[in-house]
């Protein structure tokens, strides 16, 4: 069972907040996950008067390196699941049967 965000410390809760806020980033050609675009981080820090920053932005960059490193993770798995499927159906393609 997934822990619930009120079982992390504050500074934890406030980090996946501000992460949620945050526009995602992929690669424009392959469409790789590449994190949080975190140029508006600091309007976000001032709007909701988050005052222990340093703590929030460790934990969240902890955080989105588990997402990056997670979403590469499963984006090589599908790559190779493709390329084994791939293999399979080309030999079957050029089987003679007689």
């Amino acid at each position: 069972m997934p822990l619930d965000a009120s079982a992390f410390p504050h500074e934890v809760q406030v980090a996946f907040f501000v992460l949620g806020l945050l526009p995602d980033r992929y690669e424009g050609m392959s469409g790789t996950y590449m994190g949080k675009d975190w140029s508006s981080a600091n309007f976000i820090f001032k709007t909701y008067k988050i005052e222990d920053i340093k703590s929030v932005v460790y934990w969240a960059k902890t955080y989105e390196r588990l997402l990056v490193n997670t979403k590469a993770e499963e984006s090589e798995r599908k790559r190779k699941q493709q390329e084994r499927r791939a293999k399979s159906g080309g030999k079957n393609a050029f089987q003679v049967t007689g």
